[in-house]
């Protein structure tokens, strides 16, 4: 009986070790950022981004896929996107050592292009591993790489030309102008824009449904405005709104107004509503509170300038004064003058133009 119940108790702590093991994977699951939990496992799972996924599946089936160059603003699914090509590729078994993934504003140096990048590059691969069938190169993955020096770009079109045949590169950055002529010119250019409005919402919507968060309609929309078509500070702002009111308490859109930092709408139809006047200390008790209050007077430019492209009142002459006003504001706290000052002057001149 002894014998038995030895290995009763042997299959019962294998049992206990399987439950903490599922315990373990469930709790780093839950405390994952939502932007990697989220992130796009396949091309089919990409969202407004239809040109540039057609032309990607096509490139993919006859596998002669060129060296490609991403650009657009942050958080429009670049790297995501050629992360889900990379794995539909090679298979998830296959991604860790056919792809190179480097962020280019860290490793931006000549010698990383000399070393690490020529290094992947030159080395072989196979048609088939196993069972497995996939092409016979690697991808390099360059993030951000229009912060990378003009020396190692010009490294890297070398590296290009060289060891086309066993490897492709992929370019990702947000400014296309920052890529020097040579290299931009041997990839294939895809534009990312900024996600619609509609496709937001629906990412949104679902990751509040698997994640049961209860959230109003109005926030879901504050939510895309403020992020202003990046769909990555969305669903961080979601996940911050998330953890500070709970499991249970709909999230409304004044919390998402205090993640974000906006703004609130009051304070700028206040200041809005002094462009009308022309008293002076009405402007400035106005100014005064809002710097009190501790908001960002470049929030407050941004905020007012989307609210001046809306104005009814101002006639187009107006609003091109106004807006020179804006960008003088602008200039002058890049250069760091005091915001108040700032704040000040230019809500009397925009008055003067106005009332």
């Amino acid at each position: 009986m002894s014998f038995f119940a030895k290995r009763q108790t042997t299959a019962g702590s294998s049992s206990a070790a399987a439950n903490a093991a599922a315990a373990n994977a469930a709790a780093a699951a839950a405390n994952k950022p939502w932007i990697e939990k989220y992130r796009p496992k396949t091309m089919d799972d990409i969202s407004s981004q239809e040109q540039a996924v057609a032309v990607l599946k096509k490139t993919m089936e006859s596998q002669n896929l060129p060296h490609l160059l991403f650009y657009g603003p942050p958080g429009t699914g670049k790297t995501s996107t050629i992360l889900a090509l990379a794995r539909d590729i090679y298979g998830p078994e296959m991604i860790g050592s056919r792809v190179l993934e480097l962020n280019a504003s860290d490793e931006r140096g000549i010698q990383v292009i000399r070393e690490k990048v020529k290094n992947f590059a030159r080395s072989t691969v196979s048609h088939n591993i196993g069972t497995q069938s996939c092409p016979p190169y690697k991808i390099i993955i360059l993030d951000e790489a229009d912060s990378m020096t003009a020396d190692a770009q010009s490294a890297l079109r070398r590296t290009m030309e060289t060891y086309s045949k066993l490897t492709r590169f992929c370019l990702i950055c947000n400014y296309v102008t920052r890529i020097i002529e040579p290299l931009a010119s041997r990839c294939a250019k895809f534009r990312f824009r900024p996600l619609e409005e509609k496709h937001s919402k629906e990412r949104l919507e679902m990751i509040c449904r698997q994640e049961e968060v209860k959230i109003s309609p109005e926030a879901i929309l504050s939510l895309i405005r403020v992020s202003e078509g990046d769909l990555r500070k969305a669903i961080m702002y979601l996940q911050s709104a998330s953890r500070l009111m709970g499991k249970g308490t709909e999230i409304g859109e004044d919390v998402i107004a205090d993640i974000a930092g906006t703004v609130p709408e009051s304070v700028i139809d206040g200041l809005e509503g002094c462009w009308l006047s022309k008293d002076y200390k009405k402007i400035a008790a106005e100014v005064q509170n809002v710097v009190a209050d501790g908001h960002s007077a470049a929030k407050v430019l941004s905020q007012l300038h989307s609210r001046l492209l809306k104005n009814e009142h101002l006639s187009p002459l107006q609003k091109a004064k106004v807006a020179e006003v804006f960008g003088d504001m602008d200039k002058c706290l890049c250069d760091g003058a005091d915001e108040q000052l700032q704040l000040l002057s230019m809500m009397t001149r925009v008055s003067s133009i106005a009332a």
